[in-house]
Protein backbone atom coordinates (compact mmCIF):
# COMPACT_ATOMS: atom_id res chain seq x y z
CA UNK A 1 0.00 0.00 0.00
CA UNK A 2 1.21 3.44 -0.65
CA UNK A 3 2.03 5.92 1.76
CA UNK A 4 -0.04 8.69 2.31
CA UNK A 5 0.25 11.99 1.02
CA UNK A 6 0.59 14.54 4.35
CA UNK A 7 -2.92 15.53 5.80
CA UNK A 8 -4.09 19.04 5.33
CA UNK A 9 -4.42 21.18 7.95
CA UNK A 10 -8.30 21.59 9.82
CA UNK A 11 -10.31 23.58 7.59
CA UNK A 12 -14.07 23.39 9.14
CA UNK A 13 -13.99 26.33 11.81
CA UNK A 14 -16.26 29.46 12.04
CA UNK A 15 -14.76 31.09 9.60
CA UNK A 16 -15.14 28.23 7.17
CA UNK A 17 -18.98 27.98 8.15
CA UNK A 18 -19.61 31.57 7.55
CA UNK A 19 -18.02 31.43 4.26
CA UNK A 20 -16.00 28.37 2.85
CA UNK A 21 -15.30 29.25 -0.88
CA UNK A 22 -11.64 31.09 0.22
CA UNK A 23 -10.94 28.06 1.83
CA UNK A 24 -12.00 26.34 -1.45
CA UNK A 25 -9.81 28.72 -3.38
CA UNK A 26 -7.09 28.27 -1.30
CA UNK A 27 -7.28 24.56 -2.06
CA UNK A 28 -7.93 24.34 -5.56
CA UNK A 29 -4.96 26.77 -6.44
CA UNK A 30 -2.71 24.14 -4.26
CA UNK A 31 -3.56 20.76 -6.44
CA UNK A 32 -6.63 18.81 -7.99
CA UNK A 33 -6.61 16.49 -4.94
CA UNK A 34 -5.62 16.10 -1.12
CA UNK A 35 -5.64 13.64 1.56
CA UNK A 36 -7.57 15.13 4.72
CA UNK A 37 -8.36 12.95 7.86
CA UNK A 38 -11.07 15.85 8.95
CA UNK A 39 -13.17 13.84 6.94
CA UNK A 40 -14.51 10.94 8.66
CA UNK A 41 -11.25 9.86 9.68
CA UNK A 42 -9.37 10.00 6.28
CA UNK A 43 -10.57 11.03 2.38
CA UNK A 44 -9.85 12.20 -0.74
CA UNK A 45 -10.40 15.67 -1.08
CA UNK A 46 -11.30 16.70 -4.91
CA UNK A 47 -11.69 20.77 -5.69
CA UNK A 48 -12.29 20.81 -9.89
CA UNK A 49 -15.51 20.92 -11.63
CA UNK A 50 -14.13 18.04 -13.90
CA UNK A 51 -12.94 15.61 -11.33
CA UNK A 52 -16.30 16.30 -9.56
CA UNK A 53 -17.71 15.46 -12.41
CA UNK A 54 -16.08 12.45 -13.35
CA UNK A 55 -16.41 11.07 -9.83
CA UNK A 56 -19.99 11.19 -9.95
CA UNK A 57 -20.21 9.35 -13.26
CA UNK A 58 -17.61 7.19 -12.80
CA UNK A 59 -18.86 3.50 -11.35
CA UNK A 60 -15.51 3.03 -9.93
CA UNK A 61 -16.95 5.24 -7.35
CA UNK A 62 -19.58 3.66 -5.61
CA UNK A 63 -22.67 5.67 -3.27
CA UNK A 64 -22.65 2.29 -0.84
CA UNK A 65 -20.18 4.29 1.65
CA UNK A 66 -22.47 3.90 5.10
CA UNK A 67 -21.09 0.62 6.33
CA UNK A 68 -17.49 2.78 7.93
CA UNK A 69 -19.55 5.59 8.47
CA UNK A 70 -22.43 4.37 10.70
CA UNK A 71 -20.66 1.94 12.48
CA UNK A 72 -16.75 2.68 12.87
CA UNK A 73 -16.45 2.30 16.18
CA UNK A 74 -16.61 -1.54 17.26
CA UNK A 75 -19.05 -0.86 20.32
CA UNK A 76 -21.47 0.81 17.86
CA UNK A 77 -22.59 -2.05 15.48
CA UNK A 78 -25.06 -3.36 17.89
CA UNK A 79 -26.66 -0.41 18.81
CA UNK A 80 -26.87 1.05 15.62
CA UNK A 81 -27.97 -2.04 13.96
CA UNK A 82 -31.24 -0.63 13.25
CA UNK A 83 -30.09 2.65 11.73
CA UNK A 84 -27.26 0.95 9.73
CA UNK A 85 -30.70 -1.51 8.32
CA UNK A 86 -32.92 1.60 7.36
CA UNK A 87 -30.15 4.00 6.30
CA UNK A 88 -28.09 1.53 3.74
CA UNK A 89 -31.10 0.80 1.85
CA UNK A 90 -31.51 4.53 0.56
CA UNK A 91 -31.57 4.86 -2.68
CA UNK A 92 -29.08 7.72 -2.33
CA UNK A 93 -26.90 5.23 -1.13
CA UNK A 94 -27.12 2.08 -4.01
CA UNK A 95 -25.10 1.67 -6.93
CA UNK A 96 -26.29 -0.19 -9.99
CA UNK A 97 -28.06 -2.68 -10.62
CA UNK A 98 -30.75 -1.46 -7.12
CA UNK A 99 -30.35 2.15 -7.72
CA UNK A 100 -31.90 1.95 -11.18
CA UNK A 101 -34.42 -0.32 -10.03
CA UNK A 102 -36.08 2.13 -6.83
CA UNK A 103 -35.41 5.04 -9.20
CA UNK A 104 -37.55 4.00 -12.03
CA UNK A 105 -39.70 3.40 -9.42
CA UNK A 106 -39.87 6.89 -7.92
CA UNK A 107 -39.45 8.50 -11.25
CA UNK A 108 -43.47 8.01 -12.15
CA UNK A 109 -43.60 10.55 -9.29
CA UNK A 110 -41.32 13.51 -10.52
CA UNK A 111 -42.34 13.25 -14.18
CA UNK A 112 -42.52 16.81 -14.92
CA UNK A 113 -46.69 16.68 -16.07
CA UNK A 114 -47.15 15.64 -12.61
CA UNK A 115 -44.93 18.35 -11.11
CA UNK A 116 -47.12 20.97 -13.29
CA UNK A 117 -50.34 19.59 -11.42
CA UNK A 118 -48.37 20.50 -8.20
CA UNK A 119 -47.48 23.96 -9.43
CA UNK A 120 -50.75 25.76 -7.91
CA UNK A 121 -51.11 24.25 -4.87
CA UNK A 122 -47.64 25.12 -4.14
CA UNK A 123 -48.26 28.82 -5.54
CA UNK A 124 -51.47 28.44 -3.18
CA UNK A 125 -48.96 27.85 -0.39
CA UNK A 126 -46.79 30.40 -0.85
CA UNK A 127 -49.26 33.23 -1.19
CA UNK A 128 -51.15 31.37 2.35
CA UNK A 129 -47.46 31.94 4.12
CA UNK A 130 -46.83 35.31 3.18
CA UNK A 131 -50.46 36.77 3.81
CA UNK A 132 -49.59 35.41 7.69
CA UNK A 133 -46.41 37.86 7.26
CA UNK A 134 -48.27 40.82 5.18
CA UNK A 135 -48.21 43.96 7.06
CA UNK A 136 -45.20 43.12 9.28
CA UNK A 137 -42.13 45.04 9.32
CA UNK A 138 -39.88 42.25 9.52
CA UNK A 139 -39.44 38.39 9.73
CA UNK A 140 -37.57 35.57 9.90
CA UNK A 141 -37.79 34.27 6.27
CA UNK A 142 -36.43 30.87 7.77
CA UNK A 143 -39.24 30.47 9.76
CA UNK A 144 -42.18 31.74 8.24
CA UNK A 145 -41.21 30.61 4.33
CA UNK A 146 -37.97 28.48 3.77
CA UNK A 147 -38.87 25.60 6.85
CA UNK A 148 -43.20 25.10 6.02
CA UNK A 149 -43.11 25.09 2.53
CA UNK A 150 -41.10 21.90 1.52
CA UNK A 151 -42.27 20.13 4.73
CA UNK A 152 -45.87 21.00 3.06
CA UNK A 153 -45.06 20.04 -0.82
CA UNK A 154 -43.17 16.88 0.10
CA UNK A 155 -46.05 15.93 2.52
CA UNK A 156 -48.57 16.58 -0.41
CA UNK A 157 -46.56 14.24 -3.02
CA UNK A 158 -46.63 11.88 -0.34
CA UNK A 159 -50.04 11.69 0.48
CA UNK A 160 -49.23 13.08 4.16
CA UNK A 161 -52.16 14.04 6.06
CA UNK A 162 -50.57 16.04 8.98
CA UNK A 163 -47.48 17.56 7.13
CA UNK A 164 -47.45 20.08 9.22
CA UNK A 165 -46.21 17.84 12.22
CA UNK A 166 -43.13 19.58 14.18
CA UNK A 167 -41.91 16.01 14.16
CA UNK A 168 -40.83 16.10 10.96
CA UNK A 169 -38.27 19.17 10.96
CA UNK A 170 -36.50 17.90 14.50
CA UNK A 171 -36.47 13.87 12.49
CA UNK A 172 -34.36 15.81 9.30
CA UNK A 173 -32.18 18.00 11.35
CA UNK A 174 -30.65 15.30 13.22
CA UNK A 175 -30.07 13.25 10.18
CA UNK A 176 -28.53 16.40 8.71
CA UNK A 177 -26.23 16.93 11.23
CA UNK A 178 -25.31 13.49 11.26
CA UNK A 179 -24.79 13.08 7.10
CA UNK A 180 -22.61 17.06 7.47
CA UNK A 181 -20.80 16.28 9.84
CA UNK A 182 -17.51 15.77 8.92
CA UNK A 183 -16.65 13.10 11.68
CA UNK A 184 -20.10 12.35 13.33
CA UNK A 185 -20.03 11.83 17.10
CA UNK A 186 -21.25 9.12 18.80
CA UNK A 187 -24.26 11.31 19.69
CA UNK A 188 -25.01 12.23 16.45
CA UNK A 189 -25.06 8.93 14.99
CA UNK A 190 -27.23 7.98 18.67
CA UNK A 191 -29.94 11.02 17.70
CA UNK A 192 -29.64 10.49 14.27
CA UNK A 193 -31.32 6.63 14.35
CA UNK A 194 -33.86 7.50 16.73
CA UNK A 195 -34.86 10.33 14.31
CA UNK A 196 -34.68 7.68 11.71
CA UNK A 197 -36.51 5.08 13.51
CA UNK A 198 -39.33 7.25 14.41
CA UNK A 199 -39.55 7.94 10.95
CA UNK A 200 -39.78 4.44 10.47
CA UNK A 201 -42.38 4.30 13.04
CA UNK A 202 -44.88 6.70 11.52
CA UNK A 203 -44.49 5.46 7.80
CA UNK A 204 -45.58 2.15 9.07
CA UNK A 205 -48.56 3.97 10.36
CA UNK A 206 -49.51 5.77 7.07
CA UNK A 207 -48.47 2.62 4.69
CA UNK A 208 -51.00 0.89 6.80
CA UNK A 209 -53.69 3.54 5.77
CA UNK A 210 -52.50 3.50 1.92
CA UNK A 211 -52.34 -0.01 2.36
CA UNK A 212 -56.23 -0.16 3.18
CA UNK A 213 -56.89 3.57 0.99
CA UNK A 214 -54.56 3.49 -2.05
CA UNK A 215 -54.01 7.12 -3.29
CA UNK A 216 -52.29 8.92 -5.88
CA UNK A 217 -49.27 9.83 -3.99
CA UNK A 218 -45.86 8.59 -3.98
CA UNK A 219 -46.40 6.12 -0.20
CA UNK A 220 -49.06 4.26 -2.22
CA UNK A 221 -46.94 3.83 -5.25
CA UNK A 222 -44.15 2.51 -3.63
CA UNK A 223 -46.85 0.25 -1.97
CA UNK A 224 -47.76 -0.79 -5.21
CA UNK A 225 -43.76 -1.44 -6.26
CA UNK A 226 -43.78 -3.60 -3.15
CA UNK A 227 -46.82 -5.82 -4.22
CA UNK A 228 -44.89 -5.90 -7.41
CA UNK A 229 -41.45 -7.00 -6.87
CA UNK A 230 -40.05 -4.23 -8.01
CA UNK A 231 -39.19 -2.82 -3.75
CA UNK A 232 -38.00 -6.06 -2.26
CA UNK A 233 -38.73 -6.12 1.18
CA UNK A 234 -40.26 -3.83 3.80
CA UNK A 235 -36.89 -2.50 5.23
CA UNK A 236 -36.38 -1.10 1.99
CA UNK A 237 -40.00 0.38 1.52
CA UNK A 238 -39.41 2.37 4.58
CA UNK A 239 -35.78 3.69 3.34
CA UNK A 240 -37.52 5.39 0.97
CA UNK A 241 -40.13 6.62 2.48
CA UNK A 242 -37.40 8.25 5.12
CA UNK A 243 -35.14 9.66 2.77
CA UNK A 244 -38.28 11.16 0.62
CA UNK A 245 -39.21 13.18 3.75
CA UNK A 246 -35.73 14.29 4.30
CA UNK A 247 -34.30 15.22 0.74
CA UNK A 248 -37.82 16.65 -0.19
CA UNK A 249 -37.33 19.07 2.75
CA UNK A 250 -33.51 19.71 3.54
CA UNK A 251 -32.54 20.93 0.06
CA UNK A 252 -35.46 23.35 -1.06
CA UNK A 253 -35.47 25.04 2.41
CA UNK A 254 -31.43 25.91 2.08
CA UNK A 255 -31.69 27.02 -1.21
CA UNK A 256 -34.59 29.20 -0.46
CA UNK A 257 -32.86 31.02 2.15
CA UNK A 258 -29.04 30.80 0.72
CA UNK A 259 -30.84 32.37 -2.71
CA UNK A 260 -32.99 35.05 -1.39
CA UNK A 261 -29.68 36.12 1.03
CA UNK A 262 -27.11 36.22 -1.86
CA UNK A 263 -29.61 38.26 -3.72
CA UNK A 264 -30.63 40.73 -0.85
CA UNK A 265 -26.68 40.87 -0.69
CA UNK A 266 -26.67 41.96 -4.30
CA UNK A 267 -29.50 44.30 -4.60
CA UNK A 268 -28.72 45.04 -8.47
CA UNK A 269 -29.17 41.60 -9.10
CA UNK A 270 -32.48 41.50 -7.19
CA UNK A 271 -33.64 44.86 -8.72
CA UNK A 272 -32.77 43.44 -12.23
CA UNK A 273 -35.03 40.26 -11.36
CA UNK A 274 -37.86 42.89 -10.63
CA UNK A 275 -37.31 44.47 -13.77
CA UNK A 276 -36.89 40.87 -16.31
CA UNK A 277 -38.81 38.39 -14.15
CA UNK A 278 -38.18 36.42 -17.17
CA UNK A 279 -34.58 35.80 -15.86
CA UNK A 280 -36.03 34.04 -12.65
CA UNK A 281 -35.49 30.17 -14.08
CA UNK A 282 -31.50 31.19 -14.94
CA UNK A 283 -31.43 33.19 -11.75
CA UNK A 284 -32.19 30.07 -9.83
CA UNK A 285 -29.64 28.02 -11.82
CA UNK A 286 -27.34 30.57 -10.96
CA UNK A 287 -28.28 31.30 -6.98
CA UNK A 288 -27.51 27.14 -6.67
CA UNK A 289 -24.07 27.41 -8.52
CA UNK A 290 -23.34 30.31 -6.47
CA UNK A 291 -24.47 28.73 -2.79
CA UNK A 292 -25.01 25.40 -2.65
CA UNK A 293 -27.58 24.07 -0.61
CA UNK A 294 -25.37 20.46 -0.25
CA UNK A 295 -21.31 21.25 -0.34
CA UNK A 296 -20.06 18.24 -0.30
CA UNK A 297 -20.65 14.30 -1.21
CA UNK A 298 -19.20 11.12 -0.31
CA UNK A 299 -17.97 7.48 -2.94
CA UNK A 300 -16.46 5.04 -2.23
CA UNK A 301 -13.28 3.46 -4.39
CA UNK A 302 -14.12 0.26 -5.90
CA UNK A 303 -10.58 -0.75 -7.72
CA UNK A 304 -7.29 0.84 -6.80
CA UNK A 305 -6.30 3.26 -9.69
CA UNK A 306 -3.82 6.31 -10.01
CA UNK A 307 -5.82 10.42 -9.84
CA UNK A 308 -3.60 13.16 -10.27
CA UNK A 309 -0.55 11.31 -9.61
CA UNK A 310 -1.90 9.85 -6.21
CA UNK A 311 -2.43 6.02 -5.73
CA UNK A 312 -6.38 5.57 -4.43
CA UNK A 313 -7.05 2.13 -2.76
CA UNK A 314 -10.02 0.10 -2.87
CA UNK A 315 -12.46 1.15 -0.21
CA UNK A 316 -10.97 4.86 -0.16
CA UNK A 317 -13.19 7.21 0.84
CA UNK A 318 -13.60 10.42 -2.13
CA UNK A 319 -15.31 13.61 -0.94
CA UNK A 320 -15.74 15.68 -3.73
CA UNK A 321 -16.28 18.76 -3.19
CA UNK A 322 -19.32 20.22 -4.72
CA UNK A 323 -19.03 24.02 -3.44
CA UNK A 324 -15.52 24.06 -4.45
CA UNK A 325 -16.69 22.61 -8.36
CA UNK A 326 -19.44 25.08 -8.74
CA UNK A 327 -16.80 27.88 -7.88
CA UNK A 328 -13.56 27.12 -10.27
CA UNK A 329 -12.90 29.78 -12.86
CA UNK A 330 -11.78 26.88 -15.28
CA UNK A 331 -15.88 26.09 -15.67
CA UNK A 332 -17.24 29.55 -14.20
CA UNK A 333 -15.33 32.87 -15.31
CA UNK A 334 -15.36 35.27 -12.36
CA UNK A 335 -16.72 32.41 -9.92
CA UNK A 336 -17.20 34.67 -7.28
CA UNK A 337 -19.78 36.98 -9.18
CA UNK A 338 -23.21 36.35 -8.60
CA UNK A 339 -24.38 36.84 -12.14
CA UNK A 340 -28.51 36.02 -12.72
CA UNK A 341 -28.40 36.41 -16.49
CA UNK A 342 -24.95 35.31 -17.77
CA UNK A 343 -24.09 31.98 -16.46
CA UNK A 344 -25.19 29.13 -18.52
CA UNK A 345 -25.54 26.75 -16.02
CA UNK A 346 -23.91 23.98 -15.05
CA UNK A 347 -23.10 23.52 -11.76
CA UNK A 348 -23.06 20.56 -10.00
CA UNK A 349 -25.32 20.93 -6.82
CA UNK A 350 -27.85 18.48 -7.84
CA UNK A 351 -24.87 15.91 -8.48
CA UNK A 352 -24.59 14.22 -11.76
CA UNK A 353 -24.33 10.91 -13.30
CA UNK A 354 -26.93 8.13 -12.00
CA UNK A 355 -27.44 9.85 -8.94
CA UNK A 356 -28.21 13.11 -9.98
CA UNK A 357 -31.30 14.46 -7.79
CA UNK A 358 -34.44 12.89 -8.31
CA UNK A 359 -36.41 16.11 -7.26
CA UNK A 360 -33.81 18.59 -8.89
CA UNK A 361 -36.95 20.13 -11.01
CA UNK A 362 -39.37 20.12 -8.14
CA UNK A 363 -36.93 22.28 -5.83
CA UNK A 364 -36.22 24.59 -8.66
CA UNK A 365 -39.74 25.21 -9.65
CA UNK A 366 -40.36 25.92 -5.53
CA UNK A 367 -37.63 28.33 -5.87
CA UNK A 368 -38.95 29.94 -8.79
CA UNK A 369 -42.98 30.40 -7.30
CA UNK A 370 -41.13 31.66 -3.87
CA UNK A 371 -39.01 33.95 -5.23
CA UNK A 372 -41.57 35.23 -8.12
CA UNK A 373 -44.22 35.77 -4.99
CA UNK A 374 -41.56 37.33 -3.15
CA UNK A 375 -40.54 39.77 -5.97
CA UNK A 376 -44.18 40.88 -6.31
CA UNK A 377 -45.79 41.17 -3.06
CA UNK A 378 -42.32 42.37 -1.34
CA UNK A 379 -39.99 44.44 -3.53
CA UNK A 380 -38.70 46.46 -1.50
CA UNK A 381 -37.26 43.57 0.88
CA UNK A 382 -34.06 43.84 2.75
CA UNK A 383 -31.68 42.10 4.72
CA UNK A 384 -31.87 42.84 8.49
CA UNK A 385 -29.13 40.69 9.60
CA UNK A 386 -25.58 42.29 9.11
CA UNK A 387 -24.20 39.22 10.03
CA UNK A 388 -26.39 36.20 9.14
CA UNK A 389 -26.51 32.66 11.35
CA UNK A 390 -25.14 29.77 8.91
CA UNK A 391 -25.76 26.70 10.95
CA UNK A 392 -23.14 24.61 11.79
CA UNK A 393 -23.08 22.30 8.86
CA UNK A 394 -20.70 22.14 6.38
CA UNK A 395 -22.03 19.84 3.94
CA UNK A 396 -25.95 21.01 4.12
CA UNK A 397 -25.03 24.60 4.16
CA UNK A 398 -27.99 26.53 5.46
CA UNK A 399 -29.07 29.17 7.47
CA UNK A 400 -30.76 29.28 10.79
CA UNK A 401 -32.22 32.78 10.89
CA UNK A 402 -33.11 35.11 7.68
CA UNK A 403 -34.16 38.34 9.29
CA UNK A 404 -35.34 40.67 6.96
CA UNK A 405 -37.31 44.14 6.66
CA UNK A 406 -40.35 44.39 4.56
CA UNK A 407 -40.10 48.12 3.33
Amino acid sequence: MSARPAALAPMVDAAFLANPYPAYQALREAGPIHWSTEFFGGAWLLTRHADVEQVLRDPRFSAQRTGGWVTDREQQRGELAGFQQLFARAMLFLDAPDHGRIRKVLNAGFKPAVLQALAPFIEDTVAELLDAVQGAPSFDVMQALARPLPTRVIGRMMGIEDAANADFAVWSDDLASFIGAPLATHAQARRAQASLLAMGRYFEGLLARRLAQPGDDLVSRLLQAEAAGEIRNHAELLAQCAMLLFAGHETTRNLLGNGLQALLSHPDQWQRLQQEPVLLPGAVRELLRFDSPVQYTGRRVTTTLVLHGQTLQRGDLVVPLIGAANRDPARHPQPDRLDIAGRDGGSVSFGSGPHVCIGAMLTRMEAEITFRQLLQRLPGLRLADTQPQWAHNPAYRGLHHLHVVTG
